[in-house]
């Protein structure tokens, strides 16, 4: 028993020995802390902007971009958002459909006030000769500036066959004809091998002017000289339609593959105001012949489909 009284006297004793000490260390911090308060005062601190001292010096400090806390948004803004929430809900609980969706066939295209004019003067030509001349008057074509003449078309308008090239080269800007460079003379040798000339068959490019250093024409230039080539098309009115190279193929069969994909193809060519549509096949341009001599087996078995097309149509002109 005397050993039981002697260890809880200890154990009280221990505890009221702890108790002394947290009273003083509460002294002293409360000491410390007034005078530190008291010197904050002298120098001109009068506002507390944090709950817990911040050493602004030391960046490890600094709050970060996730230690601080988003702001609690007012329960009437959750209210806000329940209905979107519920047809969120019920749209994704829907079985999924059966049929898929059918995309439209091509995007719908915003044309521009130049192409509007472009398309005005155009259908307003009711000849070739007046054609020519609203490509003259018109402005909207920046290869205008640069180029020295407007090469329009050349051969047999009435021929019953049309070929339609991409732009001209710098001999046609010279002479302001098509086709009658390097590869012009080519295409000339390769159609004479079925019996054609420039009195059975008429010519023209879809770009009217040279761009400078014979650059690709850009998505502008073309989109501007588009309705003016359509309308060359129509008053033209060919039984067979040849398009020289994928420039001219792409602009005008609106397609998006290459020439070696296009060639060797008959497509019906159509706009709104020709009354039925017209058969057309792309080739190869010449001049990518001269760069890929390969490929005049290709070529040449193009330009025998076309002669086999021409034997069908009784009303197209010949040497013959």
């Amino acid at each position: 028993m005397d050993y039981l009284a002697i260890d809880i006297a200890s154990r009280e004793s221990r505890k009221e020995m702890g108790r002394n000490l947290a009273l003083r260390s509460v002294r002293v911090d409360r000491k410390s802390s007034l005078t530190a308060l008291e010197w904050q005062i002298e120098i001109g601190v009068d506002e507390a902007v944090s709950d817990a001292p911040v050493n602004r010096f030391l960046p490890s400090h600094e709050p970060s971009a996730q230690s601080v806390e988003a702001p609690v948004r007012p329960a009437e803004d959750a209210q806000s958002f329940e209905p979107l929430l519920k047809a969120l809900d019920k749209a994704v609980q829907q079985p999924a459909r059966s049929t898929p969706l059918i995309a439209p066939e091509k995007p719908v295209a915003i044309e521009t006030a130049v192409e509007t004019v472009a398309r005005e003067m155009a259908s307003n030509a009711d000849s070739l000769q007046s054609l020519r001349r609203a490509l003259e008057a018109f402005e909207g074509c920046a290869l205008k500036k640069t180029a020295t003449n407007l090469v329009f078309g050349d051969g047999n308008p009435d021929s019953g066959l049309m070929f339609v090239g991409e732009a001209p080269g710098a001999d046609e800007d010279r002479q302001g004809k098509p086709f009658v460079g390097i590869s012009g003379r080519l295409l000339d040798e390769m159609l004479a091998y079925i019996g054609r000339d420039r009195s059975t068959f008429y010519i023209t490019n879809h770009i009217y002017w040279r761009p400078p250093g014979n650059r690709t024409p850009s998505v502008s230039e073309v989109a501007a000289c588009l309705p003016f080539i359509q309308r060359h098309i129509e008053l033209v009115n060919p039984r067979i339609l040849v398009l020289v190279g994928g420039a001219a193929a792409k602009a005008l069969l609106e397609r998006t593959e290459g020439i070696n994909k296009l060639r060797g193809q008959w497509f019906d060519y159509k706009t709104p105001l020709l009354t039925e549509s017209i058969p057309a096949m792309a080739i190869f341009h010449p001049a990518y012949l001269l760069r890929q001599p390969a490929h005049k087996r290709l070529a040449w078995r193009d330009l025998l489909a076309l002669k086999q097309k021409l034997i069908k149509e009784p009303s197209i002109i010949s040497n013959g």
